[in-house]
């Protein structure tokens, strides 16, 4: 299995790297997405073997099936058990590692399909970041061990990718961690679980701006080839490969506990801001995987709503960027849509290189409605998309507490709100849950006049003393804040 970059020309694409070299890299040097050269196809035998594999055996087995398709320079032992080190129910609190639940009762409408809940959260930090990042922690651990060395990890989150990397790679050999996040923007309970943390290799930086902001100081430092080299620097945010190759396992776990047969499909739907989780399911369905419809669910910042409504991609300026309920989403400039668009534009990398490289830079926009590819993003793609305001997010959580007794975050509550709309007859939905409502107590108590439940781990976490640094919007001075802690 070799890749190639979403920006390059297939002239250019003989010799790009295996595995362990991108895992190591992040962003490719000419700005672009690692991909697969192809996506390895899963046929009805090997997803039944799958099927039987994750019920008999489990998650992490499951995980080392779908991997083992994009790892060859890392030996099979080795894999696996990486992977069982990884889905334990010690680290995620249940032995499905991603169980189902069916919102079902009296209410339901007769011959309504089915509508789940996949519940991604119940790792360390209370969000789906830990079902890759996890596996990331162990991945480099393994591969800097072997090589004897070290690597800077520079990071951007709008809340829940910085305390999962922090979580993964706390006390882990041969890493140091620069994670960026935008100052005042996330919730308390999303501050405190970063800042909080006292390890001599975690580093947390406060950006003056918003996720944008800090995500273009990582892609900025990450395209100076000498600085990244001098310094090693790497990435967790799912602009890294293997983030979202994790990802793509728990649609097929998704996938056959919501089913009994492989004829059968279902649908997902995606809290979405960076794009990283939907993508994950887009790799998925290209592998194979019977999947009818990616539904895309926004918050107020519906960049990409607005795409698969109209075909124009469109960033809002970061004063434009709403703060909302759903913080994690509040971002207007969605990394890896860039993967899917190389694939609906039939993997043109020099065309790849002017709408992201160029169009994005110059105009912040790019239209491609009048393109007969634009079609083929359902037809053939299978994605919709919806959106979801405040007042939508509370009355949700409402109903859903009232009708289920269960509890959702904000994010998820977008989703599921999006999921409803989008219903088909025979298929069944995923929604998939991405945080736990304590992250976000303040819409809970708004929503339902109470404290959502808190993990005893978790008890006056907001108090515990903080270290972060404050810093501009600045490439060179996050430059000279790496440069100096690395010495």
């Amino acid at each position: 299995m070799k890749y190639c970059s979403t920006r390059s020309s297939t002239q250019a694409r003989s010799g790009y790297p295996h595995f362990c070299e991108i895992l190591l890299e992040g962003l490719a040097p000419d700005g672009g997405l690692y991909l697969p050269e192809s996506y390895p196809p899963v046929d009805e035998a090997t997803l039944a073997r799958w099927r039987g594999v994750y019920e008999r055996v489990g998650y992490a087995a499951l995980a080392f099936e779908v991997l083992s398709l994009y790892i060859d320079d890392i030996a099979p032992a080795d894999l696996k058990a990486i992977c069982d080190k990884t889905y334990t129910q010690a680290i995620f609190g249940t032995a499905q590692i991603v169980p189902l639940t069916r919102l079902l009762d009296a209410q339901t409408p007769e011959g309504q399909a089915p509508l789940y809940l996949e519940a991604l959260s119940n790792g360390p930090t209370l969000a789906f970041k830990d079902m890759a990042m996890q596996l990331l922690g162990n991945l480099f651990e393994f591969e800097l061990g072997r090589r004897g060395e070290e690597l800077n990890i520079l990071g951007a989150t709008s809340g829940d990718t910085g305390s999962a990397a922090e979580y993964a790679m706390r006390g882990k050999k041969g890493v140091r961690v620069f994670m960026t996040s935008p100052y005042g923007r996330m919730s308390p309970f999303q501050q405190a679980q970063m800042f909080s943390l006292m390890d001599g290799n975690i580093h947390n930086i406060a950006v003056d701006g918003v996720f944008d902001d800090c995500q273009d100081m990582v892609k900025a430092v990450s395209n100076d080839l000498d600085f990244k080299r001098q310094y090693r620097i790497g990435t967790v945010n799912s602009i890294n490969w293997a983030r979202l190759m994790a990802q793509v396992v728990y649609y097929f776990a998704g996938y056959f506990q919501a089913t009994r047969s492989n004829l059968e499909k279902v649908s997902f739907t995606v809290p979405s801001g960076n794009f990283g989780n939907v993508c994950a399911g887009h790799v998925a369905r290209m592998m194979g995987l019977p999947i009818a419809r990616l539904v895309v669910a926004t918050n107020e910042n519906d960049v990409l709503d607005e795409f698969f409504r109209t075909g124009v991609y469109r960033v809002r300026a970061s004063a434009d960027t709403h703060e909302t309920s759903s913080p994690s989403m509040d971002i207007s400039k969605a990394s890896n849509f860039e993967r899917f668009v190389f694939d609906l534009l039939g993997r043109d990398g020099t065309r790849l290189k002017a709408l992201f490289g160029e169009a994005l830079q110059q105009t912040g926009r790019f239209d491609l409605s009048a393109d007969p590819a634009f079609a083929r993003t359902t037809e053939d793609f299978g994605f919709e998309s919806g959106r979801s305001t405040h007042a939508d997010r509370l009355d949700t959580i409402r109903t859903t507490f009232k009708r289920f007794g269960v509890l959702i975050d904000t994010h998820t509550a977008d989703a599921l709100k999006v999921a409803r709309e989008h219903l088909q007859s025979g298929v069944p939905m995923i929604v998939l849950e991405t945080a736990l409502p304590v992250k976000f107590a303040a819409t809970i108590v708004e929503a339902l006049g109470r404290e959502p439940d808190r993990p005893p781990k978790f008890e006056g976490i907001e108090a515990l003393p903080k270290r972060v640094t404050r810093m501009a919007a600045d490439p060179a001075a996050i430059k000279a804040y790496i440069a100096q802690h690395c010495r």
